[in-house]
């Protein structure tokens, strides 16, 4: 049955953990007690003939193995040693791993050259491309949809900076016209209290406006009139006083001396010919009159 199998097993086990203690095999207590490893040694022969039992002889051509070191660099002109590389240096270590294949290119190249290996591909060279024609058109409108990104974002951020160097501007000149304004009240109320009797904020007001005044003149002589205003201003003037401008003064009434009696009241050569002789015996009119009458007293 079972339980006799059980009983037999336990009681081996029991007889050999017996003998196994009367030899001194086991120690008392609960920690056990382990023999000294054995030290490490570099069996060099051993390994070299290791080396020579599953190593095979075959040409250079199938195996394409170069161990060199660095190559020289060409800047310092000189092969950097091992000692000098730090390996928690990450520019240090991937320099020196770029130095050595460098100097391993360098090997080979002339040693296939030789044995008439050729080393690049041919100008016909048509492989299939890993990624299809959609993915890349996907990964070429990503692309161009980042780059347009970031250029709104630039133009964003030109303006910003415009706006607030704007701000910043106007800003300022509110100030300083704030401050202006101050001075000149400040400068007026002493004037008023009579604790200055200086004027000098009215002229540098004055100089101010004219400032002003004088750099937009100029600003307009520079422009210059176009040329319907130059050919207006010859026909018609330069403007002037306009309403009244034909009246006639003291002077102009007493002078005399461009009236002519043959060729006035319509009596001057040719007159008569155009309009015959009612033309010539014709009586003034009533308004005429009276202004002749006017004149004659």
């Amino acid at each position: 049955s079972d339980s006799e199998s059980d009983s037999e097993d336990s009681s081996v086990s029991d007889s050999e953990l017996q003998e196994a203690f009367s030899r001194g095999d086991l120690k008392p207590g609960l920690n056990v007690v382990l023999e000294e490893r054995p030290k490490r040694r570099n069996d060099t022969n051993g390994l070299k003939q290791c080396l020579s039992e599953f190593k095979q002889q075959l040409p250079w051509v199938e195996r394409l193995d170069v161990t060199l070191g660095q190559a020289v660099d060409p800047i310092s002109q000189s092969a950097s040693s091992k000692d000098g590389v730090d390996p928690e240096n990450d520019f240090q270590r991937e320099m020196s791993f770029y130095r050595q294949a460098q100097a391993a290119v360098l090997e080979a190249l002339p040693r296939l050259r030789k044995l008439q290996v050729p080393t690049r591909r041919p100008d016909d060279y048509f492989a299939e491309m890993a990624k299809s024609d959609q993915q890349m058109q996907k990964i070429r409108q990503k692309l161009k949809s980042k780059q347009e990104a970031m250029e709104r974002s630039e133009k964003a951020k030109q303006l910003r900076a415009m706006r607030k160097y704007g701000k910043k501007v106007q800003t300022e000149i509110l100030q300083k016209r704030q401050k202006e304004k101050k001075n000149m009240l400040n400068a007026v109320k002493k004037y008023q209290k009579g604790l200055s009797d200086k004027l000098d904020f009215l002229d540098e007001e004055q100089t101010s406006s004219q400032g002003n005044k004088k750099g937009s003149g100029s600003q307009q002589i520079k422009k210059g009139p176009n040329a319907k205003r130059r050919y207006k201003n010859q026909k018609f003037g330069f403007g002037g006083k306009k309403k009244r401008s034909k009246w006639n003064t003291k002077e102009s009434f007493n002078d005399v001396s461009s009236f002519r009696p043959s060729v006035a009241h319509n009596k001057g050569p040719g007159k008569a010919g155009k309009r015959g002789k009612k033309a010539l015996n014709k009586r003034p009119g009533k308004r005429a009159r009276q202004k002749m009458k006017n004149r004659a007293r």
